[in-house]
């Protein structure tokens, strides 16, 4: 798994089922199917139930304000939104049938333990868990590599999520940048934190998307996220808690289409001249003898001319020539060369 994650040369593109199955199992594997069409490298479920998760309350502690499921109760949301855990070992299995990895985000230390009984290769742990630090510390001793969203966290947070973590000797990790608002706006993504986290941390980074379009996870690729994670459905209209955040086949194969684009575009520093470069550089400019000279006639800004293409002497040398003498006739359009040139 370490090197299927950490040391792919392509980004690790994750598709998150989530709540996308609408508690239908045949829904949830056609959706494992169609994103190995679609072009992922991996499936990713949620492990929890309402239970496990929070607290079957009706206070106003409990209820949800400023998003896309105001007045729900986080017990109600999370019934609707859990995968039932007995269909956890038959869809790892579809996953595997598909050559995807297949992982997932625990909510809870029960959830930790069922998922170590099915042998997950990985551990992605979500935003609002990154701060408990009692869970961290026990998917760590898992052994297992761990992908660490960081939507809700400051730099402390992650600090404590890392050291808790080496700590228990976890190796394999990953910090992904995360906009925790469903949807995210774009103007909200703040991808230049991709590059700082890697620096300011010295861990694989990547991104966790929930914004509407492609913009974002393609950009992505550019400030060094080598794993984006993108809410995947196999059709908006089966409805359900993240279906508007989330991608549709065609959407997702046109996202990873770009993704592999984009990160084909960044190349490596390099000055060197390749051999397209040695033949455009015919393109380039030199000194040319611009009208008919004669043997002895004096250089001058008249009688030469810096154009295109690349086959006299260097445009650098225009002012060295300037004032000495032709060595010999020649005629317009001839390229100068050192040995036309005499002192």
């Amino acid at each position: 798994m370490k090197d299927i994650i950490f040391g792919k040369d392509q980004v690790f593109i994750i598709a998150e089922l989530s709540a996308n199955h609408n508690h239908d199992k045949q829904v949830a594997i056609d959706t494992i199917r169609a994103a190995k069409k679609a072009g992922a490298d991996a499936i990713k479920l949620q492990t929890y139930t309402a239970d496990t998760i929070t607290m079957n309350v009706k206070r106003p502690e409990f209820q949800i304000k400023g998003t896309i499921w105001d007045g729900q109760y986080l017990y109600d949301l999370y019934k609707q939104a859990y995968t039932p855990w007995e269909w956890h070992k038959e869809l790892m299995e579809v996953a595997a049938e598909e050559g995807l990895v297949c992982f997932s985000s625990p909510f809870d230390t029960t959830s930790v333990d069922f998922l170590e009984d099915l042998d997950v290769p990985a551990y992605k742990v979500a935003s609002f868990e990154i701060t408990d630090l009692v869970l961290l510390e026990h998917i760590a001793k898992k052994g297992k590599p761990m992908i660490i969203s960081t939507g809700i966290a400051t730099d402390s947070d992650i600090d404590k999520a890392l050291d808790v973590c080496r700590a228990n000797g976890v190796k394999d990790l990953a910090l992904l940048k995360c906009t925790s608002s469903y949807p995210a706006k774009v103007e909200d993504a703040n991808l230049i934190m991709i590059k700082d986290l890697k620096e300011r941390f010295g861990v694989e980074v990547g991104l966790s998307d929930h914004s509407l379009g492609l913009t974002v996870p393609i950009m992505s690729v550019a400030f060094g996220a080598r794993i984006i994670e993108k809410h995947f459905i196999l059709d908006k209209s089966l409805g359900g808690p993240d279906a508007s955040f989330s991608l549709n086949p065609e959407e997702f194969k046109l996202m990873v289409d770009h993704v592999r684009e984009a990160e084909s575009a960044i190349g490596q520093v390099d000055y060197s001249l390749d051999e397209k470069k040695i033949q455009s550089r015919k393109f380039s400019r030199s000194i040319f003898i611009s009208k008919d000279v004669k043997a002895g006639e004096t250089i001058t800004e008249d009688n030469i001319r810096i154009v295109r293409p690349n086959a006299g002497m260097a445009p650098e040398n225009y002012y060295d020539v300037l004032g000495k003498t032709f060595a010999q006739d020649y005629s317009e359009g001839e390229p100068l060369l050192e040995n036309c040139v005499k002192a």
